[in-house]
């Protein structure tokens, strides 16, 4: 049996998909060129997050549209909020199925090299140049639970609220659903007391490495998971650059990419 595409959209994944997806009705007087499915464009889009190949050399051979079909469907699902409503859905399963480990969080928040638009700044670790950072909180397994996008110029510390705020409430059980870990685990960047009462305010306990002290507190143990679901991430080639100059697509490309992880997990405990 040949084996599936990294990019190729299996029946199991589209039935979570497709009702996610907005209605467009086809108008009956006039009605133009007929639109093209919208599962070959979902695996036109993912082609573009695999591999990194521009719009414009979408191969059309393989049936997705046109590299401008598939974008502009790309902006349509976004702005009508598909893809966090993907994640949140692929999160719920995952706790119907207790794959997720809310005992504790980790964040973290890595630079990523950009050719402009907004949310960028000049890098401090990259001699200047310009850059955005990739925000991310995952389970105490790594399942990525929330991820955001800054400037390169913003200090990590300033987006540890905001990471744990990001995370939606999780359902999947009966009762009610599970937002906040018990415990977040972060590095030195994340190191300052004001940080700390307000995750405290949130519930949340703060284990945080504290900056002037010696290594060997022990935390990198349990932080390694943050930093292989990055390695995860930006497997997806149109991630280790920020080619796109609208921040919503890139973060659209960000969600997109944390929800095809949450469903390799989800297989995987099948």
């Amino acid at each position: 049996m040949a084996r599936r595409k990294p990019w190729e959209v299996d029946d199991e994944l589209w039935v979570v998909i497709e009702p996610l997806l907005p209605r467009v009705e086809r108008r009956a007087r006039h009605p133009g060129r007929k639109r093209h499915p919208d599962r070959l464009v979902c695996q036109g889009i993912l082609f573009v997050l695999h591999t990194g190949i521009a719009w414009e050399h979408l191969p059309q051979e393989l049936g997705f549209g046109s590299g401008m079909t598939c974008w502009r469907r790309l902006a349509e699902w976004t702005e009508a909020g598909v893809w966090p409503r993907l994640h949140e859905t692929l999160l719920a399963r995952l706790r119907g199925a207790d794959a997720l480990d809310f005992s504790r969080a980790v964040v973290d928040g890595p630079h990523t090299r950009v050719k402009g638009g907004p949310k960028t700044g000049r890098s401090p670790v990259d001699r200047g140049r310009n850059g955005s950072k990739h925000h991310l909180i995952t389970d105490a397994t790594g399942i990525p639970l929330a991820a955001t996008l800054t400037g390169g110029n913003r200090n990590d510390v300033t987006q540890f609220i905001p990471l744990l705020q990001a995370v939606p409430p999780v359902r999947g059980k009966r009762g009610r659903p599970r937002q906040r870990p018990d415990t977040v685990l972060g590095d030195r960047g994340y190191d300052h007391d004001k940080y700390r009462r307000l995750a405290w305010a949130l519930g949340v306990k703060p284990v945080i490495a504290r900056r002037g002290v010696p290594h060997g507190s022990g935390l990198g143990t349990d932080r390694w998971v943050v930093e292989r679901t990055f390695a995860h991430l930006h497997w997806f080639r149109r991630l280790r650059i920020r080619w796109e100059v609208r921040d919503d697509i890139h973060e659209a490309f960000l969600s997109l990419a944390c929800s095809l992880i949450c469903w390799r997990r989800l297989k995987s405990f099948r």
